[in-house]
């Protein structure tokens, strides 16, 4: 089955949802990143009473749970999701998905690291800190990086599973990403506007990457159709 083609009106409708969510999330996260620059990268009035709560509410089990929970979202453990997320989606060799699974992630870490140079917003204090950090705070690369690879698995799963399951596997990575942003939070290395920056980032990024998708699809699938009419 030949991909969508954005100029059919039959099948155009698999354009917008990619590009919908690119736009808005995109749209949000710039109205996010314009006002904290405007406040010089000070934490807003909701980021100093969620924070101040949470670390004097957390209990022992919750911080040690928030550790476990936050290690495997960035790092070597990410891009090893990554890459088992590449190698379960693609449709050729397991190796070259996994190099694939391994360039997405990256691919989304390079706006990340820039924008978050740019902001140069500070964390919380050191002393609200449950763990080591390192790096600006806006937009949490925990975060970030956690949501990218639950997209990635998402897809693999989207593509791989069928019957009820499908949806369980589909969500559970999500679950997961959102558990380590939250994990963020309860450690006190981030804001919750980093957290939720990283979030539409990530988001503005997957809808970006749908329509890679659909685009070189188009593309293939042409140049196929151009070569079976030049070869009766």
């Amino acid at each position: 089955m030949p991909p969508p083609d954005a100029h059919d009106p039959r099948t155009a409708g698999a354009w917008w949802p990619p590009a919908g969510l690119a736009l808005v999330c995109g749209g949000l996260l710039a109205a996010l990143v314009l006002a904290t620059t405007a406040g010089h990268g000070a934490p807003f009035g909701l980021d100093t009473d969620v924070h101040e709560w949470v670390v004097g509410h957390r209990p022992a089990w919750a911080r040690d749970l928030a550790v476990v929970v936050t290690v495997t979202g960035s790092g070597v453990p990410a891009y090893a999701l990554a890459a088992l997320a590449g190698a379960l989606t693609a449709w050729t060799g397991r190796w070259a998905g996994a190099l694939l699974g391994i360039v997405a992630l990256a691919s989304a870490q390079v706006p990340r690291i820039v924008l978050a140079s740019v902001l140069a917003r500070p964390r919380p204090p050191t002393g609200d800190w449950a763990w080591s950090a390192g790096g600006w705070a806006m937009p949490s690369g925990h975060t970030t990086t956690s949501m990218v690879v639950a997209v990635l698995f998402a897809a693999a799963a989207h593509r791989r599973a069928h019957g009820r399951w499908r949806p369980v596997l589909v969500t559970l990575p999500v679950v997961w990403a959102v558990a380590v942003g939250v994990s963020r939070i309860v450690l006190g290395m981030h804001w919750p506007t980093d957290v939720l920056a990283g979030w539409l980032l990530a988001a503005c990024w997957a809808g970006l990457a749908a329509l890679v998708v659909l685009l070189l699809r188009r593309h293939t699938t042409g140049a196929v159709t151009s070569m079976e009419r030049q070869c009766p």
